[in-house]
């Protein structure tokens, strides 16, 4: 993208976006004081270390050291250029650029060969879709899809397409269009034959449904049989741009609603996310066809607090919902459980009862997680039986004991104690020897919640030495006050900062004001093009500051800057005075000495 947007366009989008709302799309962000706090988005954490300040209009890391205001923020988490992540804004705050993107805005910065299958893909579910809606062709199975029960709303949201019954039309397809058949076959979407080295297409007379990564991008592909043909799905293979350990289906499209509810549901497949989304349940993701993992946790963690798991109830179904809860809940995310009625799964369910049913009666009326546990540790107990009923209660016992909250626990012990005709005192003292017990590690147990620790944020690099905090102070002030600046250019007399990164800062913020911009520490992110600096910047933004600086206070920062100078001045005396007395220049060295005194009078 070449042209250029004008300053004054930056500047009206950078005050008419709230960064807050910005972040907020990718990060679950909780107030804290004036800031807002999260699990960052660029590096693995349980505490949150990330900070945005709505004031300042800018965000830092106190963990990884990422900066900036909201426009590096989206290049950075989106891999746009600055043109794109102000195009972005723009049409988030609707207004108008005379320029138009080069590419597609949700475009991750993937390397070029990478990006090429990302294309091919992106191309490829633009002619499966063509092919779905308006040919004859795919007329079969666009009314196969009709009579399950899809809209044509949800093929067009969803981009449902057909692939055609063809060995080698897509193979030809992609060929003509520039894209290399070892490329191709990299990237999943052909195959080569072992015996002549010919490739050939992997989907054929398939309802083709794609997979978006976590930007929007179409990374991968499960087609569906339209026969008896096997297997029934047949979905992309692992690829240098698809690992479905990491994805999470329909993640792209279904952010917004997970940050405008605050809450995500969990399936177990694509099938049912599309179904749950025609009965309005929009913050549906999926898992692709593999069980739950740690960075799919981290992905929802960092997106929202509530989930509720609404996976299939025959026995795999539930046991997967088991292992899920688990893995959130010890993550720290509040969980509940969508219990289906037997043999059915979302999809079923809402062809047989309808959109209203499926949104009230299963999502609406989902368990918590410990009324979930009780009912999975009951499966395949006959409760007639006394040693099965023994062992059931005490399983139930040792997980109503890790309860954190008295009045939960208490209604979990009363409701076994009404069923089974139990005292409720010798209950709660079985409970209470299950807890001290339970200190010996039993399975499952849950970790502390992230949440309930308090933002306690240490420097990497521990405490440091005077003169570096007081540049970082001096800095801080320049950037809130051009008064400030210039006094300090004056009262250096000509000297310079100690830290070079410091020095480049006062360089280009002292350019900044030139210009005649106004303080503005958002405004002056975006002026520097350096994101070393940009990221120091956001760091000593985000210190706290007396509103006033005092003379007394900024002459001592002024002192502690020129002293370190004396003092590496000093040092080097000191080498010179020595190599002196090695030589046995004894005048030379009692020369040395008296500036040394000199230059220590002067601290």
């Amino acid at each position: 993208m070449a042209e250029r947007i004008a300053e004054e366009k930056i500047n009206e989008i950078r005050q008419a976006v709230e960064i807050v709302d910005v972040i907020g799309d990718y990060v679950q962000l909780k107030k804290h004081g004036r800031n807002y706090f999260g699990l960052c988005p660029f590096h693995g954490e349980n505490t949150p270390s990330f900070s945005v300040s709505p004031d300042k209009q800018i965000y830092h890391c106190f963990g990884c050291g990422a900066g900036g205001n909201v426009f590096s923020f989206l290049m950075e988490v989106d891999g746009l250029s600055f043109q794109e992540a102000a195009l972005k804004l723009a049409e988030r705050t609707n207004i108008e650029l005379e320029i138009e993107a080069a590419s597609p805005l949700k475009r991750k910065a993937y390397p070029e060969n990478y990006r090429q299958m990302v294309d091919a893909h992106e191309l490829l579910r633009k002619f499966y879709h063509h092919l779905l809606v308006n040919t004859d062709e795919g007329q079969p199975a666009l009314e196969y899809l009709l009579k399950r029960g899809f809209s044509k709303e949800s093929i067009d949201k969803f981009q449902i397409g057909y692939a055609l019954p063809s060995w080698e039309f897509v193979t030809g397809f992609l060929q003509k269009k520039g894209y290399s058949a070892e490329h191709m076959e990299k990237a999943g979407l052909i195959i080569k034959r072992d015996r002549d080295g010919t490739f050939f297409d992997r989907f054929r007379d398939r309802v083709m449904f794609p997979i978006l990564d976590h930007q929007g991008n179409t990374i991968a592909f499960s087609g569906r049989a339209l026969g008896d043909d096997e297997p029934k799905y047949l979905n992309s293979p692992e690829t240098p741009i698809f690992n479905k350990s990491k994805i999470l289906y329909n993640f792209s499209k279904a952010r917004s609603s997970i940050r405008k509810h605050q809450h995500a549901i969990l399936f177990e497949g694509f099938a049912d996310v599309i179904a749950a989304d025609r009965s309005g349940v929009e913050n549906g993701v999926a898992t692709m066809g593999t069980s739950l993992t740690g960075e799919h946790v981290s992905i929802l963690k960092k997106n929202v607090q509530n989930i509720t798991i609404c996976y299939d109830s025959d026995n795999a179904g539930i046991e997967a919902a088991y292992r899920a809860a688990v893995l959130l809940n010890d993550a720290g995310c509040t969980v509940k459980v969508a219990m289906m009625p037997s043999g059915m799964d979302p999809d079923d369910y809402i062809r047989k009862y309808g959109e209203e049913k499926f949104r009230n009666e299963v999502i609406g009326s989902s368990s918590t997680f410990m009324s979930f546990k009780i009912q999975y540790f009951r499966r395949g107990k006959n409760l007639q039986n006394e040693g099965d009923r023994l062992q059931y209660i005490e399983e139930v016992l040792k997980e109503i004991s890790r309860l954190d909250k008295a009045v939960e626990k208490d209604l979990y012990l009363r409701q076994l104690a009404d069923e089974f005709s139990l005292s409720l005192d010798a209950l709660k003292q079985q409970a209470n020897q299950s807890q001290d017990n339970g200190k010996g590690q039993p399975a499952r147990q849950p970790q502390p919640e992230p949440e309930k620790k308090q933002f306690v944020f240490t420097r990497q690099a521990g405490l440091k030495p005077a003169y570096h905090e007081a540049e970082r102070r001096l800095i801080a002030h320049m950037i809130r006050n051009s008064e400030i600046a210039y006094k300090v250019q004056e009262l250096l007399q000509g000297k310079t900062f100690n830290i070079d990164e410091h020095q480049a800062i006062i360089t280009y913020l002292l350019g900044f004001y030139e210009k005649g911009y106004e303080p503005d520490p958002s405004r002056f992110l975006n002026y520097l093009e350096d994101n070393k600096l940009k990221r120091v910047v956001a760091d000593i933004e985000m210190m706290s500051l007396n509103d006033e600086l005092a003379d007394q206070e900024l002459t001592d920062y002024i002192k502690q800057v020129l002293n370190y100078q004396k003092l590496l001045k000093i040092k080097d005396k000191q080498a010179e005075q020595k190599e002196a007395e090695r030589q046995s220049d004894y005048l030379r060295a009692a020369a040395i000495a008296m500036e040394i005194i000199q230059l220590r009078k002067s601290l």
